[in-house]
Formats: structure tokens, C-alpha cells, sequence
């Protein structure tokens, strides 16, 4: 295995790890069997686990000399709104390079990038690849204004941001070493290959986010990168909660929002974290958790983006 890159400190670790009882027993379980490891609680400008890998990513911009952090998301990535609250942290400038085009009214994750100082450069309907592409030239043009840029990967993954949830998998062995099931959300595949590095397999459970279109090929590649060698192991990851596409709000993802929402008072967003607990009650459905097995749902964050989604905003005024 590699050794650990080195990191800046952005929050304060480690996060809690709360019993669910009343959601347990919504959904068939033992009131002991749930728990939710709050990554939404990781301190900057809304939380999320972003912050983990960028403490990585940014201790290794600052070792560059990179006064300015470049990075790129869909309009209303989490990643690029956390990229923002970590640049003025540290003191640097950040460029975020935006799928789509302005919106009429700055709203959830937007709004926070203006208030957090970032200069957003919309980058029109692009795939993913022209969007990194437009984020290299700005770090060239940036260059040749005599400015050093370190450009941060898109979702903030890449083999040292990963180390950032073997981090978050050394926390839960403390917390809670004896459980069976950990699920989490699958964007740019950092979050799950950290907890599989760190963790094992067998327990960790992804949900495809729809952010890229294959999720194991993304997971199993930092997993390689990360200990030099092929990664042979199966991982478990359902696709089945996507839908019509990454920003499409299911029936399985309301339910999702409004069962946590009244049995934990906390609140899932309808892109990643309410896809990953989507899929932990099909699982439960499915009977591949069982009453009596310990459970961890891990919370990452995406409180911001919940208000900047049409969709689930209608949705809320169903009552």
C-alpha cells in the first residue's frame, strides 16, 4: 500500500456516529440496527464530505504554490461550493467552472459560492469531458497571467482526495466496529473507495448518484491507483435508483426524504444522499438487511443543494 499524502486540517474529526431508533423501526428493523455517521456536520459553509478529500487536495495545491484553486461541478455541485468555503479558509482565490449557463436568481449552492468570494465561469452544455477541458484553459490562461492554479478534479476524487474516507473508515472502527451493512451515495467515486480501502468490501454498500456513467470502473480506479495493484475484489453497488437521470426526482427518493425527514429530523438532498437511502430500504425490502444487523447510513452532506432544486422544492408544498 502507499503511504498517506500529507493534509491540511479543514474541520474537526471525527464526526458523530447517532443511534436511529424511531427510523429503525420505520423500516422493520430492530431500534439498535441504525445509525447515521454525520458527514453533513464537517464544519465549512454547510458541511459534507467533501471537506475530507479537500483537505488532501489542498494540502497538495499549497505544496504546488497555488495561490488559486480551479475545480469544476454541475450548477449546483456541493464540491465546488465546499472548494469555495476551503479556498477562504486557506486564503486563496477559486474559479469554479459551472455546467449550463447563469440562472436568473442565484439560489442553494450558487449563492453560496458568491457570498464565499468565487469567481464562476458558466461553461454552457457541455459533457463532462469539455467541462474538464474548460477548467485546464482557465488554469493555463491563469498561468500565463502569471498566476500558479492547482486544478481540483471533478467531485473533488482522485487518489489523494480518496484518503480522506480512510480517514472517515478509521473513525468508524472506533465508533462502531462491529457492524454489517455501511451505506453510501456513489458520485465521483472517492467517498466509497476510501471506506473500501479502509473498511473492506463486504460491507460497504454504494448507490449509483447517476453522476458518471460507470461508477465501479471510477471506484475500482482509485482503489488500484490508491495501493498500486489491479483491485480484484466484487464491490456492491446498485443502479437502480437513478431514474430518469441524475437530476430527476423519483418516488423512491421522496419517500426516502420524508421518512428520514419525520422519524430523525434530518434532511436527506434528492440527488445523493436520498438516492443512497433509497436504496438502503430496498435492501431492507429485499430482506438483504435483516432485523438484528447493524447498519450505518453515511450523511454526506447537500443540505445547500435541497434549495436548489426545483423539483423537490414543489414537492415540499405537497401538504
Amino acid at each position: 500500500m502507499t503511504s498517506t499524502p500529507n493534509k491540511v486540517q479543514l474541520s474537526s474529526w471525527p464526526t458523530p456516529l447517532e443511534p436511529q431508533p424511531r427510523l429503525a423501526k420505520a423500516l422493520g428493523l430492530n431500534a439498535g440496527d441504525l445509525w447515521i455517521k454525520r458527514d453533513d456536520l464537517t464544519g465549512l459553509a454547510g458541511g459534507g464530505n467533501k471537506i475530507r478529500k479537500l483537505e488532501y487536495t489542498c494540502a497538495d495545491a499549497l505544496r504546488q504554490g497555488a495561490t488559486t484553486l480551479v475545480t469544476v461541478g454541475a450548477a449546483q455541485s456541493n464540491h465546488a461550493r465546499l472548494t469555495a468555503a476551503a479556498a477562504a479558509r486557506l486564503g486563496l482565490d477559486v474559479v469554479l467552472v459551472l455546467a449550463g449557463h447563469p440562472p436568473v436568481e442565484y439560489t442553494g449552492n450558487i449563492a453560496l459560492n458568491g457570498l464565499l468570494g468565487a469567481r464562476l465561469n458558466w461553461a454552457g452544455d457541455v459533457d463532462d469531458h469539455a467541462l474538464e477541458a474548460r477548467a485546464r484553459e482557465e488554469v493555463a490562461a491563469l498561468a500565463q497571467a502569471g498566476i500558479t492554479a492547482a486544478l481540483i478534479p471533478f467531485g473533488g476524487s482522485n487518489r489523494i482526495a480518496a484518503f480522506g474516507y480512510v480517514d472517515c473508515g478509521e473513525e468508524i472502527k472506533i465508533q462502531a466496529s462491529d457492524f454489517k451493512h455501511l451505506f453510501t451515495a456513489i458520485g465521483s467515486g472517492g467517498t466509497m473507495a476510501g471506506l473500501v480501502y479502509a473498511l473492506g468490501a463486504e460491507r460497504i454498500h454504494g448507490v449509483d448518484a447517476g453522476a458518471v456513467n460507470d461508477p465501479e470502473q471510477r471506484v475500482r480506479g482509485l482503489l488500484s491507483e490508491m495501493s498500486e495493484q489491479d483491485y480484484i475484489e466484487s464491490l456492491s453497488i446498485r443502479r437502480d435508483q437513478v431514474g430518469a437521470g441524475y437530476s430527476h426526482l423519483t418516488e423512491a427518493v421522496e419517500e426516502a426524504l420524508d421518512l428520514v425527514a419525520t422519524h430523525a429530523g434530518i434532511i436527506l438532498d434528492p440527488i445523493y444522499t436520498g438516492r443512497a437511502f433509497a436504496g438502503l430500504i430496498a435492501a431492507v425490502r429485499e430482506g438483504s438487511i435483516q432485523a438484528g444487523e447493524k447498519t450505518i447510513f453515511l450523511h454526506s452532506g447537500g443540505l445547500p443543494g435541497f434549495f436548489g432544486n426545483p423539483d423537490i422544492l414543489r414537492y415540499t408544498q405537497k401538504s
